[in-house]
């Protein structure tokens, strides 16, 4: 007999969660029922400047009033940096990270100077990949710079990386941005050295959130299209560290009169104004373009 299947909704308490957020949460929730399995709920706080208290204690009482129920414990990623550190030091230990030390800014210029020269090439999410000459400092300069203090992240060689696992494809049972369905080849190369640690927090989205799924046996990831090639990277270091790959389904964004996609960042109308207004949860299932409840 196979194990209930397990969800989980995860936001980030760095702002109130708005409409997306609800039709995300309430997605899982649904489907999590209609397969008599599991729903988790994990707060995705590792950005220390960013995340508040007041925010988590706000995505427990939206939810509560959205007539969601998750099960508890629920997993903080700030409490557990350890197990983050520890998948850091096995892929070091590989030789697959290197650190390095640019800020942003120098990061900018270094951008700068290669688009003078001709194209330079951008992640999926638009970014510039990392021009940065990190990965070739001799020792002794990468110890000089760490005792300067200098900014540092630890970064993913990802052409040593992917050719240590070879080609790659993860299970879609939604619809990506390019229509893909069923399996989907990875394509991790398109995101360049990615950062998985900073000095300042020992770990990021892609190294945190593919050690929390696995250790919370999560069987299907649903979330928006917008991390659709995101799972490029968590393919990679699922093969990596040797983890459980769930099935994937990227769900459509919800988008405002200009065609946006919601944000906490765009000040998208949030589920305590919603409230304020007199909606009930029904209500917001209609605007989320879910069904009512049986």
């Amino acid at each position: 007999m196979n194990p209930a299947p397990v969800f989980r909704f995860a936001p980030s308490p760095n702002g109130y969660l708005h409409l997306g957020h609800a039709y995300s949460a309430l997605l899982n929730f649904d489907l999590a029922r209609q397969a008599g399995g599991h729903l988790l709920l994990r707060i995705e706080d590792i950005d220390v400047t960013r995340c508040r208290p007041e925010y988590e204690q706000a995505v427990y009482e939206d939810l509560e009033w959205l007539g969601i129920i998750w099960e508890t414990p629920v997993r903080r990623q700030s409490d557990h940096l350890d197990a983050y550190v520890a998948a850091s030091d096995r892929l070091a230990a590989m030789g697959l990270l290197y650190p390095s030390f640019e800020s942003r800014a120098e990061i900018a210029r270094l951008v700068a100077g290669e688009e003078a020269k001709g194209p330079w090439p951008r992640d999926p999410d638009g970014a510039p990949l990392y021009p940065g000459t990190a990965k070739s400092l001799y020792a002794d300069e990468v110890a000089a710079l760490k005792r300067s203090g200098a900014p540092m992240a630890l970064r993913l060689d990802m052409a040593a990386a992917i050719e240590r696992v070879g080609a790659l494809t993860w299970q879609e049972q939604g619809s990506g941005p390019d229509g893909e369905t069923a399996e989907v080849a990875a394509r991790p190369d398109a995101w360049g050295d990615v950062i998985l640690a900073r000095k300042e927090v020992p770990t990021s989205y892609h190294l945190s959130v593919v050690i929390d799924d696995a250790l919370q046996g999560v069987t299907d990831v649903v979330r928006g299209q917008d991390l659709f090639w995101s799972t490029s990277v968590h393919r990679l270091l699922q093969a990596l560290l040797g983890l459980p790959v769930p099935a994937y389904r990227h769900h459509a964004l919800l988008r405002d009169e200009t065609g946006a996609k919601l944000a906490k960042s765009l000040a998208s109308t949030g589920l305590r104004e919603l409230r304020a207004q007199g909606m009930t949860s029904a209500d917001v299932r209609r605007l989320a373009g879910l069904p009512p409840y049986p």
